[in-house]
């Protein structure tokens, strides 16, 4: 039993890696800049 928990934990901190690195890889600081409006499609939705 100790075994299997230790592989689902395990799993669980693959997982939570992997969704971080996908997250967060390339952008300078892990953030969107925040949006201002300029981009014509933007307009164009209005």
């Amino acid at each position: 039993m100790t075994l299997l928990l230790l592989e689902a934990l395990g799993a669980l901190i693959i997982l939570v890696l992997i969704v971080w690195w996908t997250m967060f890889s390339g952008r300078p600081n892990g953030e969107l800049p925040p949006h201002d409006g300029t981009d014509p499609v933007d307009r164009d939705k209005k």
